[in-house]
């Protein structure tokens, strides 16, 4: 009982620290290592907790979860023009700043050559919960969709992370040959990306098809997607972490997933509690007393990763698709370093001896890149003119459908009713209201002008509102200069079975559309 009272109060401290957090400008992950800190066996509260196993088995499990949200989350209609610069980034931009860092801490710090590249492994990947709370905290979109690209980047790097950090393991533990070393890395890769996509693509299909009996269960079978994700890839030597993100990413992005709006919701707040349970565990299975001793090569490694091997990666990935030089150096900047390093430093610790004390090594990196560059990167992204006013961040993840200024009204049919028997092109609707769902023995359908309607249908008005309704799934089409639609009516564009546009919205106004309307440039087209 005194165990759960004390879980309870760390928790309502969480909630009051992301408040004051956000208030001062500090990122909220932060303050959860703060609070650990202060409930460790250096702080305040004087909680004794070094197991390292336990904190590697809990630790795994939340990253599981925050890779599978990673992906689940990414819009990847926003996504795509920037894919390709993206997946570079969490790929040979990692490699790039493993091997830099790799050098400066030999060199520098003279470090023996194993340790200072399992250290650059260690700090190679951005990290994703960090950049996704900043974006989100502040509502910060950034120009030429950099913040889907920084989405991305930071959601897939830590697989090829994971796999630089094993490969270094295997390396100080001696015996690692090149062959067994490509092995390894071939192996990881090909059955991540094998598993990934066969459970991605059975998910889908039994998700597209599944209606579950009891409220709550689609919630729980796409948790068991999420940990299977992960599982059956590493039980084989996959890449797990690589197979959860890939799930993720097609789950995620399902257009006709059956109550997605509520996965949404779920998978947001179990992916908070995740963060704050990872980061604050990391702060309470730290020992500040240590941290001095590795302030002065943790401080410098720290800055010649932001000014330097940070950089050096992106400039050699983003210049040859001759991407503007603020968005380099804004996504140089946004590089975060961040939970999974810290995991990862606890995989090591784990595995390896070592002559520096890894574990605050990487600790006190992490602590010195969420508070300053965490910290300073809305107002870098300001003084580089990179901010877009005009878009909404919300919109690169994929919960859209929360904000779209619809409310739904249910109307019911019954065998008096002066609709009987008629088709809906023959009866007249209320002003700016359209039917978008028709409810028939249980059954859900899309209607149109010549469907008919019997007695005791239930049909679903739409109208402009910023309410929502569950069942509906929403989500958008962009008329720009090249489009194919650009100038058609809405009535010769051909439509795909079970779909409805539902709203255009153009410049400020919302249109409720008919056949009739023309497509113009910058139109906005919602779809059910």
């Amino acid at each position: 009982m005194t165990y759960l009272l004390i879980v309870s109060l760390i928790i309502f401290a969480c909630v009051l620290l992301s408040r004051i957090s956000g208030k001062l400008g500090i990122p909220i992950l932060l303050s959860f290592i703060v609070l650990g800190m202060l409930f460790g066996s250096d702080g305040i509260f004087k909680i004794h907790f070094d197991d390292y196993s336990f904190a590697e088995n809990i630790c795994s499990v939340a990253l599981i979860f925050i890779m599978f949200y990673g992906g689940f989350g990414t819009n990847v209609r926003y996504a795509k023009n920037v894919a390709v610069r993206a997946v570079l980034l969490s790929t040979v931009g990692v490699l790039v700043t493993f091997a830099v860092t790799g050098v400066f801490c030999h060199f520098a710090l003279r470090m023996n050559p194993v340790e200072s590249f399992l250290i650059g492994a260690l700090i190679s990947s951005t990290d994703a919960a960090s950049v996704f709370s900043i974006l989100r905290s502040k509502k910060l979109n950034l120009k030429y969709n950099t913040a889907s690209m920084l989405e991305i980047e930071s959601g897939s790097n830590d697989p090829c992370a994971y796999m630089l950090t094993a490969t270094m393991i295997a390396i100080a533990k001696g015996g690692a040959s090149v062959n067994g070393i490509a092995i390894l890395i071939v192996r990881q890769v090909f059955l991540g990306l094998l598993f990934g996509g066969i459970i991605a693509v059975v998910s889908y299909f039994i998700l597209k098809k599944a209606r579950f009996s009891i409220a709550g269960f689609d919630m729980i079978f796409v948790v068991g997607i999420a940990l299977a994700g992960y599982a059956i890839p590493q039980a084989f030597g996959g890449n797990g972490y690589l197979s959860v993100y890939i799930v993720g990413i097609v789950i995620g992005n399902m257009k006709d997933i059956y109550n997605k709006r509520n996965l949404v919701n779920f998978f947001d707040g179990t992916t908070g509690l995740m963060q704050v349970l990872i980061f604050f565990l990391l702060g309470l299975l730290s020992f500040p007393s240590r941290i001095p001793a590795v302030i002065g090569p943790a401080l410098l490694t720290g800055l010649f990763i932001m000014v330097v091997a940070r950089p050096i990666a992106v400039f050699l990935v983003m210049l040859p698709f001759k991407s503007k030089l603020k968005q380099i150096l804004l996504v140089a900047f946004a590089g975060l370093r961040g939970a999974s390093s810290i995991v990862f430093a606890i995989f090591a610790v784990l595995s390896v001896n070592t002559d520096n004390d890894i574990f605050h090594f990487v600790f006190f990196i992490v602590l010195f890149s969420i508070l300053f560059q965490g910290s300073l990167l809305p107002f870098v992204a300001r003084k580089l003119g990179m901010i877009d006013t005009k878009a909404d961040v919300m919109k690169t993840f994929n919960d859209y459908a929360e904000e779209v200024p619809v409310q739904f009204i249910q109307v019911d049919i019954p065998k008096e009713h002066t609709w009987c028997n008629r088709k809906i092109k023959d009866i007249i609707l209320p002003p700016q209201t359209l039917i978008v769902l028709l409810k028939r023995n249980g059954e859900n359908i899309i209607p149109n002008g010549d469907t008919l309607l019997l007695p005791e249908d239930t049909l679903i008005l739409s109208a402009i509102s910023p309410e929502q309704v569950d069942g509906i799934t929403l989500s958008e089409i962009v008329i720009d200069e090249g489009s194919r639609y650009l100038g058609k009516k809405l009535s010769e564009i051909p439509k795909k079975e079970g779909s409805l546009v539902v709203m255009i919205m153009r410049n400020d106004s919302i249109v409720i559309p008919n056949g009739s309307i023309s497509l113009e440039e910058g139109d906005t087209i919602v779809v059910i």
